[in-house]
């Protein structure tokens, strides 16, 4: 397995890991692959805003992408730093579940967010029980159950 920091130039090949994803799990992954989202993808790889705020990786196995995490930093003027990070996204295709793609994903991202100066990852874990299982089995690592607020 190797894990690759995602760029627009691997839009295509994330394409077919959204497609894969939806194929596997219809009833979980509901929005569509429109061309509205690909349009956001690709022209956040020109906005200056995601260089330093986002983090996308790619876990790749025989050549295809199984899995992918994302994480923005946390800018807070409360103690003037970016010591924080926010767990967006992260999946792996049901058919390459437990194999170790999800904590290979997760070691990454810790490695590549301590690099950045971030010693704290916030995670607001799905409601599902296989989710829940591997945040509560992954060593090393205390997850507290949150909540969010839309704002929408």
């Amino acid at each position: 397995m190797e894990i690759i920091k995602l760029t627009k130039e691997l839009i295509p090949e994330l394409l077919s890991f959204e497609r894969d994803l939806r194929s596997e799990e219809p009833e979980v992954f509901m929005w569509e692959i429109d061309e509205d989202y690909i349009k956001n993808l690709e022209s956040s790889f020109g906005d200056g805003r995601f260089d330093s705020s986002a983090v996308s990786l790619l876990a790749y196995d025989g050549g295809r992408v199984v899995g992918r995490i994302d994480a923005s930093l946390i800018y807070s003027r409360f103690d003037g730093t970016v010591s924080q990070a926010y767990l967006d996204w992260i999946c792996v295709l049901k058919s390459e579940r437990h194999k170790g793609v999800g904590r290979a994903l997760l070691a990454a991202l810790k490695s590549e967010l301590k690099e950045m100066g971030v010693s704290s990852l916030m995670v607001l874990t799905a409601e599902n029980g296989e989710a829940a299982a591997f945040y509560d089995n992954c060593d090393g690592i205390r997850f507290m159950r949150g909540a969010m607020i839309d704002m929408m």
